[in-house]
């Protein structure tokens, strides 16, 4: 309903709910469920009003959106005309807000110095197998880009290694390389890790992914080898995403950053993409071998590399190569106790930009849910703990720039923190929170093994709510989101996330939502607010980090990692500072 904030519709929707409900004295079962719906409904509808400033709203968080993921804002890509829009918006609300400058130099903004590389017209790829040669279509077979410091790609007949999932994890006794010599070789890698397919679990803790399953991790090793380039064979379900995400990726400019030549060529295997899992299986094929014997073989620990036939990739593109500064956008409240320790409320604004067009011809990529939504979290958050008493540590609330670019602005920040991250508190950041009204639960993404997981369900059963750990770990968004830069630092890191038991359908039609949104939308142009956004879920989620950010920010207690966390140690190298 335009111009009526969804939450207090349905608090009044509620009480009248109630009020019909209780008329009469008979005990009937079907009025008491239909009661303790009505209850939990005002419940999640009154939760944000306890706060200060009229709590969290949820036609502003609506309004952020709309206009965030509006045309004007061209879908917020990292270093254009819609980032500068994006930063005007973004400072103009912390200033409206009560906000303080928290970047460089008495400013709003943090620096982020990036390359940005892109195919510059068209490539030249192709396949040479058996003496016969196939043509490849970029975007369509497969996706090429790189990152060397070079003006141009040119690979003529490297041969194809398949190197299983590409992983050398000793501490998990697993070495897919066995020593391959891969100078001047293409490594085909599968995609996750062993695991994903097994019925129980092995050496990467069953379906939940390990960092050791992301694609960046495949090009991180692959570039230590000193292979010539990598293809990652594109499966949908360890992705967690379809083709139309890895093309859309696949046909924007790349970004890094910036660091010296010798640098960028340890780091970045000359050539890098991915190919779809059909040309794979007819390449496999064509050299001889079967792709899905292949793939049981590289689910085991004496699995060996093995050359694909004579087969042999040719690469001929221009790159266009430049430097480019985009921004994180920095507010704080200064604490009036403690103002050296830090509490982050963190999300980033980037979206894709503009890009290929879809079968409506749209080209936007606006990014409403990913990460409009977000940010507009962020927003109300700085203005409501501005229209409280001052909090007793400071808080800093950083709007993050090129997340989708491989979290290089959170990446940034931890490298070149604006307060020493042994005395940041906790960071709370926040992703993809849902347009589709309240659910029942909060989730947060990856089981990260931190403390900060036990005080977002603390706060969501004194709400009369519920904590789901990540319900897609096959995913592994832990891995995928700005908090994990923060985490690599020992920094308690949490994303917050709407939870899937809607109150209007369940678990299923909570699946069933987030399982077309990744289908259709997930880094699409269809990625946009509609009239009929529903931010009253959004509210109710972002008052709950609220809830856990105002106990941090008050307290004396530091997040810390459990045992089993793979941070544990860089955390408690730091100790000393918190005593």
């Amino acid at each position: 309903m335009q111009g009526v904030s969804a939450v207090p519709w349905r608090a009044r929707a509620c009480k009248l709910c109630v009020i019909y409900l209780l008329q009469g004295h008979a005990v009937n079962p079907m009025r008491i469920l239909l009661l303790s719906a009505c209850l939990f409904v005002g419940g999640v509808a009154q939760a944000a009003n306890d706060l200060p400033g009229g709590g969290i709203d949820a036609e502003a968080l609506s309004r952020h959106v709309r206009l965030l993921a509006s045309d004007e804002f061209e879908g917020r890509a990292p270093a254009s005309a819609g980032e500068q829009r994006t930063v005007d918006y973004l400072v103009e609300q912390f200033k409206a807000g009560g906000l303080q400058p928290g970047g460089e130099q008495g400013g709003w903004t943090q620096a982020v110095p990036l390359v940005r590389a892109q195919v510059d017209g068209p490539v030249h790829a192709s396949l040479r197998v058996g003496g016969k040669t196939q043509a490849l279509v970029n975007g369509s077979d497969v996706t090429l880009q790189s990152l060397r410091p070079q003006a141009a790609v040119r690979l003529k007949n490297a041969p194809l290694v398949f190197v299983g999932y590409g992983i050398s994890a000793p501490e998990r006794q697993w070495d897919d390389y066995k020593g391959v010599d891969l100078r001047g070789k293409i490594a085909v890698v599968l995609i996750n890790d062993a695991d994903f397919e097994s019925s129980q679990p092995g050496a990467f803790d069953g379906k939940a992914v390990t960092y050791y399953g992301r694609w960046t991790y495949k090009y991180e090793e692959a570039a230590r080898r000193g292979a010539a380039g990598v293809l990652i064979v594109h499966e949908t379900a360890p992705a967690a995403y379809g083709w139309a995400t890895v093309q859309s990726s696949g046909l924007s400019p790349l970004f890094d950053i910036e660091r010296s030549d010798a640098d960028a060529k340890a780091q970045h295997v000359p050539v890098r993409g991915w190919m779809q899992q059909a040309l794979a299986a007819s390449l496999f094929q064509r050299a001889g071998l079967d792709f899905a014997q292949a793939k049981q073989r590289a689910q085991q620990r004496d699995f060996v590399p093995m050359a694909l036939g004579d087969a042999t990739l040719s690469v001929d593109f221009k790159l266009k190569r430049e430097r480019v500064v985009t921004h994180n956008v920095v507010a704080k409240l200064t604490g009036s106790q403690h103002p050296d320790e830090t509490v982050i409320f963190s999300a980033h604004w980037d979206a894709f930009g503009m890009g290929k067009a879809d079968a409506g011809g749209d080209t936007v990529r606006r990014g409403a849910v990913d990460n409009a939504t977000g940010v507009a979290s962020v927003l109300e958050l700085a203005r409501v703990f501005a229209a409280g008493p001052k909090p007793q540590r400071t808080l800093y609330f950083i709007a993050l720039t090129a997340e989708e670019k491989g979290l290089l602005g959170a990446n940034y920040y931890a490298a070149h923190p604006l307060a020493p991250l042994d005395k940041t508190v906790a960071v709370l950041n926040m992703e993809m929170f849902s347009p589709d009204g309240p659910t029942r639960d909060i989730a947060s993404w990856g089981r990260g093994r931190v403390s900060l997981e036990g005080d977002l369900e603390t706060a969501a059963k004194a709400r009369g709510r519920s904590y789901s750990p990540d319900p897609n770990l096959e995913a592994g968004f832990f891995y995928r989101a700005d908090h994990f830069a923060f985490a690599r630092m020992g920094v308690p890191a949490i994303t917050a996330g709407p939870g899937l038991d809607m109150l209007e359908g369940g678990v299923a039609a909570g699946k069933a939502l987030r399982d077309k949104y990744f289908a259709e939308c997930y880094h699409q142009p269809c990625d946009r607010w509609t009239p009929q956004w529903d931010a009253s879920g959004h509210a109710a989620d972002t008052t709950l980090v609220y809830d856990v950010g105002v106990a941090l920010a008050n307290g004396r207690q530091w997040p810390s990692w459990q045992d089993g966390s793979e941070f544990k140690a860089i955390r408690a190298s730091s100790d000393a500072a918190r005593k």
